[in-house]
């Protein structure tokens, strides 16, 4: 019998086509603004905590963990946030395909690093500890990024300053290593 909890309970994504599981207090912004087709935005009801899972152009010029670089390194460039200081690679370790429901993947690497964000083009910054999770399914010619945004230290003058406030029951790193384990295929039609 399948517990009726939330903690254990698969969210759709993408229609359907993956799922996994949810930490807690988990919003879907789609119903808020509009996101691109190949996301799907997810922001903590009560933190300035959010989750992205974004399908990606499989990058062939770049192999394994240097991949996950490749994909901070590119956010770190929409975040406005390149220059020297403002971004960090802290860690990158596979992850066992083992301990994945998405098996169908050539390789799996978790990446911890730091980044000084501004939201909404302000001036205040906000330090971000970004969980970068990977999957590389090049006979797809995919990359399925998940990205966990842990906000630090937020800036006094930004607009996050207000709900930084209240952080009640704020996801954990265990909860985004359980989405990881947890992210499965159903249709590979989603790849095109």
């Amino acid at each position: 019998m399948q517990s009726r909890g939330s903690a254990d309970q698969s969210h759709p994504l993408f229609g359907g086509a993956l799922t996994a599981v949810l930490p807690h207090s988990a919003k879907d912004t789609s119903e808020l603004r509009e996101i691109p087709d190949n996301q799907e935005v997810f922001v903590h009801e009560h933190t300035d905590q959010s989750l992205i899972v974004e399908l990606v152009e499989y990058q062939s010029q770049v192999e394994n963990e240097d991949a996950a670089r490749y994909h901070f390194e590119d956010i770190a460039g929409s975040n406005k946030a390149l220059e020297p200081g403002a971004f960090e690679v802290t860690s990158v370790v596979p992850m066992s395909k083992s301990q994945l429901s998405l098996s169908d993947c050539s390789s799996a690497w978790m990446l911890t690093g730091t980044q000084c964000v501004s939201k909404f083009n302000e001036e205040a910054r906000n330090s971000v500890t970004l969980h970068l999770g990977l999957f590389r399914l090049p006979q797809f010619s995919t990359d399925v990024l998940i990205t966990f945004n842990d906000p630090q230290r937020i800036n006094p003058d930004s607009s996050s300053a207000a709900s930084a406030e209240t952080h009640r029951q704020p996801w954990t790193v265990q909860e985004f290593q359980r989405l990881l384990q947890t992210m499965t295929l159903h249709n590979p039609g989603l790849f095109g």
